[in-house]
């Protein structure tokens, strides 16, 4: 009779874990139709269809240009031209006419796509060398990055915060790396694992370090053991790795660089963390105890997810597809 009882016990909690998992899991929302445009630095204040959006079935799709940078951006005004100077500097030396920035504004309420548009204006950049997307409704960081590197076209494509904390010339280290497989899916990983004991990260809050070094104890437990810094907003990819990826994201939020680096675990793609030069930013848009438990709860929710089957390589954010 005990035994019966235990194993009755067992089987409904099982199965409430299983329903809580459904019931907390991520159903990104297909993009809307004004989504699927931008605008540019032309003066014509005109809207332009993106590139045809990645897919499983975009097999045979050849990079237009070497490389593509995503930067999600929220209320970002602030911020945004320490990063896009850098940026648009270094591309325009090193990359010239053969490069596209994707600015993402997802959702702000401050003018962050007129902004943007203005700065490619100050920094006589090419019309549509930078494409301002904005979206509808606000996404998360993660649904902003997805959406930008599905309509990407270059070889390589990076996505990288707003703030410019990263130096991005260390952009060509993570190139490096990716040319070493041209011929298969990989992912270069900036990492700040590197400055654990620097003044950048020593000067953190105690309680910002202690959330941060739970979240990585978090992560290690649930299956990504070789990646020291899950976090850092500085990674690229090439064009195989974000067909393999990106159509199958179901994590919005902060936690979706944990899911990019599954996704990739799960498919056995190459992927190697490197240190970039990193500073601290003021202006982040995480509220520590609220994101921090959001993030552990989705950190549990995508892993066991995918252990469970809930989650599978499904285009699940498609246009016309029903979330899964």
């Amino acid at each position: 009779m005990y035994v019966i009882y235990v194993s009755a016990t067992i089987a409904v909690l099982c199965v409430l874990v299983y329903v809580t998992l459904i019931l907390f899991s991520h159903k990104p929302r297909p993009p809307t139709s004004s989504e699927s445009y931008y605008k540019t630095n032309d003066n014509a204040n005109a809207s332009y269809e993106l590139p045809t959006r990645i897919d499983s079935t975009s097999l045979e799709r050849k990079p237009q240009v070497e490389i593509s940078v995503v930067i999600p951006c929220y209320n970002e005004t602030k911020r945004l031209s320490k990063m896009l100077s850098e940026a648009a500097g270094y591309l325009e030396q090193h990359y010239q006419g053969n490069y596209e920035i994707i600015i993402v504004d997802d959702g702000s309420s401050d003018g962050t796509a007129e902004y943007a548009i203005q700065l490619a204006k100050e920094y006589k950049l090419e019309p549509h060398t930078m494409k301002v997307v904005q979206l509808s409704k606000n996404r998360g960081k993660g649904g902003a990055v997805t959406h930008g590197l599905l309509h990407t076209q270059g070889k390589y494509a990076l996505f990288a915060d707003a703030d410019g904390a990263t130096q991005f010339s260390d952009v060509a280290k993570l190139i490096d790396y990716l040319g070493s497989y041209p011929n298969e899916p990989a992912i270069a990983i900036g990492s700040r694992a590197h400055m654990v004991n620097t003044d950048a990260v020593v000067k953190r809050s105690l309680i910002r370090n202690f959330l941060m070094y739970g979240l990585h104890t978090l992560v290690f437990i649930f299956g990504i053991r070789k990646i020291h810094d899950t976090q850092c907003g500085f990674k690229m990819f090439n064009m195989d790795a974000v067909k393999q990826i990106f159509p199958h994201m179901h994590t919005e939020r902060w936690i979706f660089d944990v899911e990019v680096l599954l996704l990739g675990q799960m498919q056995g793609m190459k992927m190697k963390e490197i240190a970039v030069n990193w500073q601290e930013i003021d202006g982040s848009k995480i509220d520590l105890a609220r994101d921090s438990i959001e993030m552990a709860i989705d950190l549990v929710v995508t892993r066991l997810a995918y252990l469970l089957g809930i989650y599978e390589l499904d285009e699940c954010g498609r246009a016309g597809k029903k979330n899964q």
